[in-house]
């Protein structure tokens, strides 16, 4: 199916389960929280978006594997067979969306070979997804279908610069990286921001780079690095090496950089 469909489809697709997480966080009553087995937080808006997207993708791809978050993860033995499969976050920024700070969105990537080819980052609030396939990258209106597209930045290298950051993890590591991204550029500017959002900052222009030094996993970062590869930008790891999906047995990613403002050599400059 060719991914301009596809990405039609699945914009659709976030289009109603963000309908229903919605529901639950505008609802009157106090959001019930659960807890699994690494600490991560759980609420019925997880569990509806993750109903809504697996059931979908299944009938939209039924011959495609679907990996969400919100399901038990298969054994690699089985995984590592898949040379196509849907990778899915139903609600990335649950502990944002609990605070009711609105840096919630649902993560959605098609992995081929490893490589994400396909990724769209919905906002369920604004219902605007972010889309990037191959070489195209666009926000999307979902009510009215009114799409722009995305660039990275293209500032100079000696302009000055916006970091992207968790809003919840930041750390010595970080900091040290600013300190050495200083020295550099003079100015800096620090965004913090939940969830997938900020690779959809980078992809638009309104940052520059999105350094990353605590744990996540790979239905974090996949959709995001479709929207913002497409979008000119690059996420790599600490080697500079693009990141891959379903390469071993951990669906951990790597700590990494996600870098955008074209033309910059940020390997010299952070190597």
């Amino acid at each position: 199916m060719d991914k301009r469909v596809l990405a039609e489809k699945l914009t659709a697709l976030c289009a109603e389960a963000g309908v229903a997480i919605v529901a639950i966080y505008n609802a009157t009553q106090p959001v019930s929280v659960e807890y699994k087995s690494d600490d991560s937080p759980l609420t019925a808006a997880d569990r509806r978006a993750h109903d809504i997207i697996v059931s979908g993708l299944q009938v939209m791809t039924p011959d495609w594997p679907v990996l969400s978050e919100e399901q038990e993860l298969p054994d690699f033995e089985l995984r590592k067979s898949w040379s196509r499969y849907w990778l899915v976050d139903p609600m990335d920024g649950t502990r944002e969306f609990v605070e009711r700070t609105g840096e919630f969105t649902i993560n959605v990537a098609l992995i081929e070979q490893g490589v994400a080819t396909l990724g769209i980052v919905y906002l369920p609030l604004e219902k605007i997804a972010y889309i990037g396939i191959p070489e195209q990258a666009f926000a999307v209106k979902a009510e009215n279908n009114r799409q722009t597209s995305l660039r990275v930045s293209t500032a100079g290298q000696s302009a000055s610069l916006t970091v992207l950051s968790s809003s919840r993890y930041q750390g010595e590591k970080l900091e040290r990286c600013i300190l050495r991204l200083a020295e550099h550029f003079g100015d800096i500017e620090r965004l913090p921001a939940g969830s997938a959002l900020k690779f959809c900052y980078l992809a638009e222009g309104r940052g520059d780079i999105y350094p990353r030094f605590s744990p996540c996993c790979e239905w974090d970062t996949a959709a995001g690095q479709a929207v913002l590869e497409a979008a000119g930008g690059s996420l790599v790891d600490l080697k500079f090496n693009p990141l891959r999906y379903n390469q071993q047995l951990s669906i951990m990613s790597p700590n990494f950089y996600g870098l955008a403002r074209i033309g910059t050599n940020w390997k010299k400059i952070l190597d």
